[in-house]
């Protein structure tokens, strides 16, 4: 395991972690965003949920490897969808956000390998 596999998923993990507490915790700079794609509120902790589940997995993927590269998969398929859903409310200008928080989970997953 390389030092940069470590470090790249440790941040990866810290990121969604990061999102999915701005959900839990309804930060404005979250829940707006949210609501104005058209995400139903009641959606919201189940995706607060995968997010703080991908990162936990991206951990324990530190020590059982198939888990983190599950969780890598995981985050990589969710910020996707996020990717299409602020693409369909128009909003391309916040398109760069889950490309953001998607970039550490695919590095982790090339280092991985």
């Amino acid at each position: 395991m390389s030092t940069a596999y470590v470090v790249v998923t440790v941040l990866a993990a810290v990121m969604a972690g990061f999102s999915g507490a701005s959900i839990f915790f309804k930060a404005k700079f979250t829940v707006e965003p949210l609501a104005q794609y058209g995400v139903p509120q009641g959606l919201w902790n189940y995706l607060g949920a995968a997010k703080a589940a991908g990162a936990a997995g991206l951990l324990v993927g530190l020590f059982v490897p198939v888990i983190g590269v599950l969780a890598g998969v995981g985050l990589v398929l969710y910020f996707t969808g996020a990717v299409i859903t602020v693409a369909r409310a128009k909003a391309y200008g916040h398109v760069v956000f889950p490309v953001i928080y998607a970039a550490p989970a695919a590095a982790a997953l090339v280092l991985a390998g």
